[in-house]
C-alpha cells in the first residue's frame, strides 16, 4: 500500500493567500479556505493583478473591475472578506524586488502565520506548461516570506510604520506535481469551494471549451487528491518550511 501524505498542520490562526489572478485561488485552495474559516481562522487574499487580460474580446479597462467583483464575491463564499489587489499588469507581471516588496508589505501588515500560493514550477500538476505570472508570483511569495522578517531588506517599509514580521512558519503551494501534505475537504468545504469558483461566471464562460465546469472539475480533482490522504476529497500542497517544525537533530 502506498504511504499516505501527512496532514497539513492546522495549529495556526492567520493566513495569507497570494495569487497572480482572480480565480487562481478558487481552483482548489478555496475549498481548504472554507474549512479553515469555519474553524474561525482569519484568512486574507492578496492578488498581484486584477486579471484584466483574462477575457478574450473584453477590453482590460472593462474586464478589471468585473474580475475584481467576481473575486470578492467568490471570496465571500468561503468566508473571506478582505481581498486586496496590487495592480501589477496582468500577463506580464515582473519578478524582482518591486513585487517582493509589495508582497512583503502585505505580510508585515497582516502578520500571517502561514501563506498559501500557487505552484511556481515550469509545469502544472497536469503536465501542462505553467503560466508566466503564476511562476513569478509563486516564487516572489516564497522569497517575500523571508524578506518580511528582515529589517534590512526593504527598509523603506519601516518608514511606512511596518515592523518586520518573522512569524511565517511555512509557505504551501497548491497545484504541485510533488505535493508533500494535504487537507481533507469532503462535504461542505468542497461545496463552498465550488460556489467560490462559480462566482467567476463571466470569466469562466469566456473560456468556452477551454474552461472546465466548476462542479465536476473541482470534485474530480478533490477526489483524485483524496487518495493521497485516504479520504474522499482533499486539497494537496507542497510545503516549504520557513521556521523548521519538530526536533532539530543538531540541538
Amino acid at each position: 500500500m502506498t504511504d499516505l501524505l501527512p496532514v497539513l498542520p492546522e495549529n495556526w490562526e492567520r493566513a495569507l493567500c497570494v495569487a497572480a489572478h482572480p480565480d487562481d485561488i478558487e481552483y482548489g485552495t478555496a475549498s481548504a479556505v472554507a474549512r479553515w474559516t469555519a474553524q474561525g481562522k482569519r484568512i486574507t487574499y492578496l492578488l498581484a493583478s486584477r486579471g484584466e487580460a483574462g477575457i478574450d474580446g473584453m477590453h482590460p479597462d472593462e474586464a478589471a473591475p468585473l474580475r475584481e467583483a467576481e473575486e470578492r464575491a467568490g471570496a465571500l463564499e468561503v468566508g473571506v472578506d478582505v481581498v486586496e489587489f496590487l495592480d501589477h499588469r496582468d500577463g506580464v507581471i515582473e519578478g524582482g524586488p518591486a513585487l517582493r516588496r509589495d508582497i512583503a508589505r502585505a505580510i508585515r501588515r497582516h502578520r500571517p502565520e502561514v501563506i498559501f500560493s500557487g505552484n511556481f514550477d515550469d509545469r502544472m500538476m497536469s503536465g501542462m506548461s505553467n503560466q508566466a505570472d503564476h511562476r513569478v508570483v509563486g516564487l516572489a511569495t516564497l522569497d517575500a516570506a523571508r524578506d518580511a522578517g528582515n529589517r534590512w531588506i526593504f527598509p523603506e517599509l519601516l518608514d511606512e510604520g511596518l515592523e518586520p514580521w518573522g512569524g511565517v512558519r511555512f509557505v504551501a503551494f497548491a497545484g504541485s506535481a510533488t505535493p508533500s501534505h494535504g487537507i481533507e475537504v469532503t462535504g461542505t468545504p468542497l461545496a463552498r469551494g465550488i460556489k467560490s469558483l462559480e462566482a467567476h461566471a463571466q470569466y469562466t464562460s469566456g473560456l468556452g471549451a477551454r474552461g472546465p465546469e466548476p462542479g465536476p472539475f473541482l470534485t474530480w480533482v478533490a477526489q483524485m487528491s483524496g487518495k493521497a490522504l485516504g479520504v474522499e476529497a482533499a486539497v494537496l500542497f507542497d510545503v516549504y518550511w520557513i521556521i523548521p517544525e519538530g526536533p532539530r537533530p543538531w540541538q
